[in-house]
């Protein structure tokens, strides 16, 4: 969906812009999905370290006032979704699956 992708972008510059991550703290926007009657975006961000998810959505629900102007002035649709940021559980689920894969395959060499 366009809206998608428009919100994802002017959000991802305002985030840089605007929010001072912990340092050793890498926070990245993964997707983001508009209802359909676009009165709702939920934004997913995904952290690295992984245990420091709590504290990064902890930032970005904080200024979620701020970050809601600031993109409602940047965009210029009616109505404008509000946003709701939530973690990306598909990366770091993708990321384990890999590392168990890595695991088997080592695993198998060794026994050969």
């Amino acid at each position: 969906m366009r809206v998608n992708q428009l919100i994802k972008k002017e959000l991802s510059k305002i985030l840089l812009q605007e929010i001072d991550f912990p340092k050793g703290i890498l926070a990245t926007m993964t997707r983001v999905e508009t209802s359909v009657d676009i009165r709702e975006s939920k934004v997913y961000i995904s952290v690295f370290p992984e245990k420091d998810a709590a504290k990064i959505l902890e930032i970005l629900n904080k200024s979620i006032y701020q970050l809601q102007q600031k993109l409602n002035k940047r965009l210029k649709m009616r109505p404008m979704p509000r946003i709701r940021f939530a973690e990306e559980k598909a990366t770091a689920e993708a990321g384990r699956i890999e590392e168990l894969l890595e695991k088997i395959h080592k695993k198998n060499e060794r026994s050969q």
